[in-house]
């Protein structure tokens, strides 16, 4: 019987407060992150890591003392294993590039698994060389560190996966019904956002968010309905794409308009959206006079999701011959 590992690439978050620097070292020292050249990188890391750790250990206060993307990770691994059962051995496998179980790491428990193929599904729908680039690449070099020499697919994105659009839809169709007692809703759906320079290098990323909304709108099927893209977690004096979610809170707030917020690039909890959106946004919305303000869960390990990864795992699979 054949062994197949899927590894589920995410970028990881601290599991206690005392790892809050080193996380955020691990992340601004990736150089798709910040690119410059490797001792200045790591300077630059050091003192951006140092400079935010009390902000970014109070924000973990917040929401628990911690991040709960590994465990939300894992719950999604185990359901995908379940979904996956037909196909023989399959064991999924979470991999953080931040924080742990860091790439290295689960290389070597994919070693000692000893599958006979190896899938790479990243649970960034939307492809970014900040993201599954960035992933894919510590993927290939603790590959050959470890010398693991298994045949491999890679699933590289999926803005539109109808499992992935479905989901989002049924959550929003009923956030909608809700807000429409207090007008007619703007729907904000929201991405991580990116410096302009690298979408403007060639990275496909605001692309791909605008086919995820666009195939979300069209899912929701409601008349005449009134929606944004737009992008948070903007840091630093780089111009980032836009609208900036913020910036269309302020504007419903103008408008007189209830709003829910969707994300759209996030597939489980963290502190984008359990302090971003549910503490900041939430604020800003009440403190501008927005006349109400609801977030949509992210997709988590909502059935319809799960059966579209194992869809992609099955494609990845479908050219495969022995």
């Amino acid at each position: 019987m054949n062994k197949l590992a899927v590894i589920l690439f995410n970028l990881g978050g601290p599991d206690k407060l005392q790892a809050v620097e080193l996380f955020l070292y691990n992340l601004f020292s990736d150089p798709a992150i910040i690119r410059l050249p490797t001792p200045l990188r790591q300077l630059a890391a050091h003192f951006i890591a140092s400079k935010r750790a009390k902000t970014a250990m109070a924000i973990y206060e917040k929401i628990g003392g911690r991040s709960p993307i590994f465990e939300n990770t894992e719950a999604q691994a185990r359901a995908l294993e379940h979904e996956l059962v037909d196909l023989g051995t399959v064991k999924c496998f979470t991999c953080m590039r931040y924080w742990h179980p860091l790439t290295n790491e689960v290389v070597r428990a994919v070693k000692e698994f000893a599958p006979d193929k190896i899938i790479l599904l990243p649970l960034y729908p939307q492809f970014s060389t900040t993201t599954t680039g960035s992933s894919f690449k510590a993927w290939q070099d603790a590959v050959r560190s470890e010398e693991l020499d298994v045949p491999t697919r890679e699933v590289n994105y999926y803005p539109d996966e109808s499992g992935f659009i479905k989901t989002l839809a049924e959550s929003t169709r009923a956030a909608y019904v809700k807000a429409q007692n207090f007008g007619t809703p703007r729907l904000l759906f929201s991405a991580h956002g990116l410096p302009e320079k690298i979408v403007k290098s060639g990275d496909p990323y605001q692309f791909q968010c605008e086919q995820t909304a666009e195939a979300l709108a069209k899912e929701l099927a409601i008349e005449n309905l009134d929606w944004v893209l737009c992008y948070q977690s903007k840091v630093g004096p780089l111009t980032w794409i836009g609208p900036s979610a913020e910036t269309e809170i302020e504007r419903a707030a103008r408008d007189k308009l209830p709003i829910v917020i969707v994300p759209i690039a996030f597939v489980s909890e963290h502190s984008e959206t359990l302090y971003e959106i549910d503490i900041l946004f939430r604020n800003l919305a009440a403190a501008k006079g927005v006349p109400y303000f609801d977030r949509v869960a992210t997709v988590g390990t909502s059935p319809a999701f799960i059966a579209g990864l194992s869809s992609l795992v099955r494609w990845a699979l479908a050219d495969w011959h022995e």
